[in-house]
């Protein structure tokens, strides 16, 4: 079963039992400032899970695009990639584990509706309680009613078997489901079914989170009211399994992009099978992850995404040239790889094909220009620590060029300080954009508000070639970037702070409407607009109405309910980010 049937038969089975399609959003999170990129299905749908009504419904079921890049260092082997589509289906205060359960269990083995796997070969693992909350006895008795051997359904604690996004907010056990890779194991104690997850011969292709309790300060205080119910499966993984594969880089999903990888090979390398395997892995986990980057609108820069986006661009150059592939093909093989790959599922890389290639061409270019001036650093006796972290210069470069001078490289010096740059590099992300739920404390609210207010009053003094590019907010200030493309006057700031403080001073009433996606938008309603919608959006507008609002856009919220709530509002900084993106750092006070 190829990929793209894979994702059909999930989501028709799931709207079969009364489940609404939604699109995937995009990478670029549009109501969770707390992250750089979309790094789970749940997270968009942050607003619906703290308990506002989802313009679909109750029940929903979507394929979502997701990047995460904390373990670049590991892509090459057979589980890492920074790019991966989770299917997901969603109860938002209506059913829960019953039907999760029974639905995850019927979609894996049904030969008719899904995927026909062998029931035999199936594990489960269920929460075995601690302090915070009871052994899940419902879902163990849910799965033996379903026929699952009581020696097959392994208790686990917290560390398994428990979802939390934090100290705060909702949280509560899951379930977890198995497979038998070779379909050889047969019965396992649980100490043979860990060490077989640990050896890869058992993995992970289902998992049911309960949202049920509720989380203060790091304790469960209770029940929620509302229930939700959280499924996921890995397409990546998931299409592995079906195609008898122990890797996705073996399946469908890269296919043809490795086939143009190879195809672009042209001086033959001295490498050994191993090198050869993880370059080739690197170069296009990492091409695939950037044509979904671009098409969500990141482009390379020294910052944030974009930086993220040039590194990975980079480490694809380098591990280009050890395959042999000439200079300026990455673009090809993003557009006629990647992009003719996935262009079904995701229609709007049609529209970006140019961009695309564009873009990586520019970069490439750029980086070849970057590795000269690196090599003339190396001429001058710069140490590779230096070298990497300041000018960019792969160290197997560097390690190349100084055995070739007979210069000898503190290797495990170099690791070292690699490791603790890269540590200091992690911890400083996940204080700044830490995964899960979004912020919703008092203050992020207001200067989400303001964020709004803000984007307004630029349209208003600079023009309608001012968007959204993306937002950055903490309970200490927001962030705002937007296309723009020149530096603003002293005098333009101050219009803009005038009036985004006058109209908090005309406190203004903050609302909310739910629309059809054409009314939305043509109510003048801003948007991000290279972004699928579903086909109902939650718009907040501020204003006594739609249509005298001064401001309106597509956003799940949550908002202040008058602009009265936020304080003086004062611009600290403006300043360049990548070309025709310009940034803002504001307060308020």
């Amino acid at each position: 079963m190829n990929s793209q049937e894979i994702r059909s038969r999930f989501l028709k089975f799931f709207a079969d039992r009364g489940h609404a399609v939604i699109p995937s959003a995009s990478l670029v999170p549009e109501n969770d400032p707390s992250v750089l990129f979309t790094t789970a299905g749940m997270q968009p749908l942050v607003p619906y899970l703290l308990g506002k009504p989802h313009p679909a419904g109750k029940r929903i079921v979507n394929v979502q695009k997701c990047v995460r890049t904390g373990d670049l260092e590991d892509i090459g082997d057979n589980r890492h990639f920074s790019f991966f589509q989770m299917m997901g289906n969603w109860s938002l205060g209506d059913y829960f584990k019953i039907e999760a359960i029974l639905w995850s269990y019927e979609f894996l083995t049904s030969k008719e509706e899904g995927l026909g796997l062998d029931p035999s070969r199936l594990y489960v693992t269920v929460f075995e309680g601690d302090d915070n909350a009871p052994f899940d006895e419902e879902s163990k008795k849910i799965w033996l009613s379903l026929g699952m051997p009581g020696h097959r359904i392994y208790p686990l604690g917290a560390e398994d078997n428990w979802w939390s996004p934090g100290d705060n907010g909702p949280c509560g056990p899951d379930t977890e489901m198995f497979y038998d890779m070779n379909g050889t194991l047969g019965d396992l104690s649980k100490e043979e079914f860990t060490q077989a997850v640990k050896d890869e011969t058992v993995v992970e292709i289902w998992n049911d989170v309960f949202m049920e309790y509720e989380k203060r300060d790091g304790k469960v205080v209770g029940k929620l009211a509302k229930q939700n119910v959280d499924t996921g499966a890995g397409l990546e993984r998931m299409t592995a399994v079906m195609q008898g594969k122990q890797t996705a880089y073996d399946t469908d999903l890269f296919e043809h992009i490795f086939k143009e990888l190879r195809s672009q090979i042209t001086e033959k390398k001295e490498l050994s099978e191993e090198q050869r395997i993880t370059s080739e892995r690197i170069v296009a986990d990492h091409l695939r992850t950037a044509t979904f980057m671009i098409a969500d609108g990141v482009l390379p820069s020294n910052t944030d995404r974009g930086y993220v986006l040039r590194r990975l661009l980079r480490r694809a150059v380098v591990n280009a040239d050890k395959l042999g592939i000439m200079n300026q093909e990455l673009g090809y093989i993003c557009t006629q790889g990647v992009v003719n790959s996935y262009v079904e599922a995701y229609p709007e890389l049609e529209e970006k094909r140019t961009l695309i290639h564009a873009t990586v061409l520019q970069e490439e270019n750029k980086f070849r220009e970057t590795l000269k001036d690196g090599l003339k650093q190396f001429e001058k006796g710069v140490d590779a620590f230096t070298l990497f972290t300041s000018y960019g210069f792969p160290f197997e470069l560097t390690k190349e060029l100084a055995e070739e001078k007979g210069i000898e490289i503190d290797e495990a010096a170099f690791r070292e300080k690699f490791k603790a740059h890269q540590d200091l590099s992690r911890s400083g992300a996940e204080q700044k954009f830490k995964g899960g739920l979004a912020d919703t404390s008092e203050m992020s609210v207001k200067y989400h508000t303001a964020t709004h207010l803000l984007h307004q009053a630029l349209r208003e003094v600079l023009g309608g070639e001012v968007s959204q590019k993306g937002s950055n907010i903490t309970p200490e200030r927001l962030r705002f970037d937007f296309a723009f493309s020149r530096k603003m006057t002293d005098e333009e700031k101050q219009k803009v702070e005038d009036i985004v403080n006058r109209n908090i001073e005309a406190k203004l009433p903050v609302q909310n409407v739910v629309l059809n996606k054409e009314e939305a938008t043509a109510s003048g309603a801003l948007h991000f607009f290279d972004q699928k919608y579903p086909d109902q959006v939650s718009v907040y507008f501020i204003g006594d109405s739609l249509d005298t609002a001064i401001s309106k856009e597509f956003c799940g919220g949550p908002h202040v309910s008058n602009t009265s709530e936020l304080g003086k509002f004062t611009i600290q900084k403006e300043e360049a980010v990548s070309q025709g993106v310009r940034r803002i750092k504001a307060i308020l006070s």
